[in-house]
């Protein structure tokens, strides 16, 4: 009896062991038939169902230490579909994260400071090392300026009268004096030889990695032949100067002092253009960046206030200064002067994958061409002084306005004095653009 009872409960073992095997087959079955599925689905679009290993960790690692690169998303098959990953990589851009959460066509311009949360501090954040934004030795308006003065304080046909004044700036200049405005070329460009559109680059502009320009953008005739002039009377306000990162400062600056800082240069500039070249200047003073990924945000609707208020206004100014690293100054010798170097910036409103439908920007060539007789002003008239032009993926408020100009002036580590020297000639090359005596046509 026993001996059957035995037999009978081993069986049943055997059944319930059996049956367990024969429900994970099931399971592994039916996952496989899933997986199979998917993979099916999965291969009728063009992304991968899973990110792979390398490129998630190429993400993870881009993320925090290139993030302008990483936003981009290059190539279709580099973002993962899965959720979890997706609202992890963009948990640190709600805006971002908002834009992929809702897809795109339900996206418009009243997100704009939800999507593009970032762009109050992505221009430092370059995409290019900062060497790539310095003149070289070797660079056409450096060299050959340098020759033409030369030529110049040798020629046998220099009138007493120039030699006497050409001596008395030099003077002045070499005892840190008076800043004097040039009022003669030390060099001149030869615009058929910067024809081309490789040759125009190469000459003028740093393009960010995020981004693309294109011969349809920078053509050196259609940059040049645009009139920049400011046409109205001075008896109505004619610039607007503002700051969208007010609290930036300089080396030697007084903190909380408004007569310091990005503030005290933009005073410094409005008061030039005032007092010595008679326009008509607006300073706006206003603070912007308590957060600073919000600054963009934040300023558009107070400069669109204004603009409407004096639609007399031609000209609107964002004045920023940079951020370097520690062991690197952006200064030269201008009249014996220690003068920062500056920078023009224009957002293009395009990564490389095509433009960005809710940055739209009316007056992207007027930017560009403004830019680009400021740079080649600095370059003929001040050799040096201006870096090359830095073109990124976003737009930056430079759609308020045909003449809208982002200028980096300096960096963090630049002194209050070097920026102010830099003012000087910056009054004296946006005089020579608006006046129309620049360019020569």
């Amino acid at each position: 009896m026993k001996s059957c009872s035995r037999r009978i409960y081993l069986n049943m073992c055997k059944n319930r062991k059996g049956l367990k095997i024969l429900l994970i087959a099931v399971v592994i079955i039916a996952l496989g038939f899933g997986c199979a599925e998917l993979m099916r689905e999965r291969e009728s679009t063009t992304r991968p169902a899973v990110l792979p290993l390398r490129e998630m960790t190429e993400r993870l690692v881009m993320e925090p230490y290139l993030p302008g690169i990483c936003r981009m998303c290059e190539g279709s098959g580099r973002i993962s579909e899965n959720g979890f990953f997706m609202k992890s990589l963009l948990s640190q851009y709600p805006g971002l994260l908002f834009a992929w959460e809702n897809g795109s066509e339900s996206v418009t311009e009243s997100d704009y400071a939800r999507i593009f949360l970032s762009e109050g501090s992505d221009e430092d954040h370059k995409g290019l090392p900062e060497e790539a934004l310095d003149y070289g030795d070797d660079a056409m308006h450096l060299e050959k300026s340098l020759e033409s003065a030369f030529l110049k304080e040798n020629s046998s046909y220099l009138s007493a009268q120039e030699e006497a004044r050409e001596q008395e700036e030099r003077e002045a200049g070499a005892e840190g004096g008076p800043f004097v405005p040039v009022e003669e070329k030390s060099y001149r460009y030869q615009w058929e030889e910067l024809s081309s559109y490789e040759a125009l680059v190469k000459a003028f502009y740093a393009v960010d990695s995020t981004t693309v320009a294109g011969e349809e953008l920078l053509r050196t005739d259609a940059l040049l032949e645009r009139d920049m002039r400011i046409q109205g009377s001075p008896d109505a306000p004619q610039i607007l100067i503002y700051h969208t990162h007010s609290r930036e400062s300089f080396a030697d600056s007084v903190p909380g002092d408004e007569n310091s800082g990005i503030l005290g240069a933009g005073e410094y500039l409005a008061t030039l253009l005032r007092e010595r070249y008679g326009y008509h200047v607006i300073h706006n003073t206003d603070c912007y960046d308590q957060e600073r990924d919000y600054a963009y945000s934040n300023s558009l609707p107070a400069i669109e206030a204004i603009l409407e208020e004096y639609p007399s206004i031609e000209v609107v100014i964002d004045l920023h200064r940079d951020a370097m690293p520690e062991d690197r100054r952006l200064v030269t010798d201008i009249q014996g002067r220690p003068t920062a170097q500056f920078m023009f910036f224009n957002g293009l409103c395009r990564t490389k994958k095509g433009a960005i439908e809710q940055l739209e920007n009316p007056y992207l060539a007027d930017n560009l061409a403004l830019s680009f007789q400021m740079q080649a002003a600095c370059n003929e008239y001040y050799p040096g002084v201006a870096r090359r032009i830095y073109l990124k993926a976003y737009r930056y408020n430079m759609h308020l306005c045909p003449k809208s100009l982002l200028i980096e002036l300096g960096a963090q580590n630049n002194t209050e004095e070097e920026v102010h020297n830099a003012c000087e000639l910056l009054a004296h090359v946006l005089d020579l653009v608006f006046s129309g005596r620049e360019p020569e046509r």
